[in-house]
């Protein structure tokens, strides 16, 4: 149990964080990138396993590890941006929503079982994606709906390929090894772009993108470190694991929202919360 709390503490730190960086006018890109590589450092500390370049560009998920480092410094950015721009709360919802993705995957293509509950489920999700992100009563304002959309699509297909590629690829005991190398090639990756960026107009990469990349860095790696262990304990099945984790990241950080952020919560967006959190039993039921 204080695996997955802890868990779901620093999940929820993430929105927090990437929300405070608009407040103090950190670059958003910068410090993810910086982020990835202060994850990569602890992961590796931390890590039984010795760093040897030819033994990990021989493994069989390193090809599956790139592709991940590319998702990513995409997805990161876009819950940095949602966050800002639709709150915390919302990309919280549009995130975990998107655990519909790798449960249609896995009904389609590992012949996973398929029922009325399942298909309820996932209808009561997506429209909860879509009251969450109304913020005026009666107005639909195609802007509010891009980000969180893309968040949705995205983080699915992240969790969907972490899923394919651990299944055919990774043993348990490279669990480690192999989420510190996706954080490098996120790094990798991230870095080329600030180049190309550089290259068409000057960019200043301040002290402050740095440090907030630091502060990031430490809950991103500590929250996939704690789902792993929790992963591992007997105490609860995979499903309901993962249906406790995310509710919970979806009422923490609407509970910080309001409390840290100010943000104001219409009666839609209650309403999608809600209906977010009935989803999540189902689909996972």
């Amino acid at each position: 149990m204080t695996n997955l709390l802890l868990a779901i503490v620093f999940s929820c730190s993430l929105f927090i964080v990437l929300k405070s960086f608009s407040k103090f006018n950190i670059n958003t890109f910068q410090a993810i990138v910086v982020n990835y590589l202060v994850a990569f450092s602890i992961g590796i500390f931390n890590s039984n396993t010795n760093f040897n370049y030819n033994e990990i560009l021989a493994k069989e998920w390193i090809y599956g590890s790139l592709f991940l480092g590319f998702l990513f410094i995409i997805i990161f950015f876009i819950i940095g941006k949602t966050s800002q721009k639709n709150g915390v709360s919302v990309a919280s919802v549009a995130s975990k929503m998107s655990l519909i993705i790798p449960i249609l995957f896995g009904i389609f293509f590992f012949k996973e079982s398929i029922d009325i509950i399942k298909i309820t489920g996932t209808i009561f999700a997506l429209i909860a994606v879509f009251f969450t992100t109304k913020k005026e009563k009666g107005t639909i304002n195609t802007s509010n709906f891009t980000l969180p959309i893309l968040l949705f699509i995205g983080t699915g297909i992240t969790d969907t390929s972490i899923n394919f590629i651990q299944k055919n690829w990774v043993n348990p005991e490279d669990n480690a090894l192999f989420s510190s190398i996706t954080f490098l090639f996120a790094f990798i990756i991230g870095f080329l772009l600030i180049i190309i960026q550089s290259i068409k107009k000057r960019i200043v990469v301040a002290p402050k993108n740095i440090l907030g990349g630091v502060i990031l860095g430490v809950p991103n790696f500590f929250s996939i470190y704690f789902l792993l262990n929790a992963l591992q304990s007997p105490d609860f099945e995979s499903a309901t694991l993962f249906t406790l984790l995310n509710i919970g990241v979806i009422l923490l950080t609407t509970i910080f929202g309001l409390l840290l952020f100010k943000e104001k919560l219409n009666k839609n967006n209650y309403l999608g919360i809600l209906l977010a959190i009935l989803a999540l039993f189902l689909v996972t039921y």
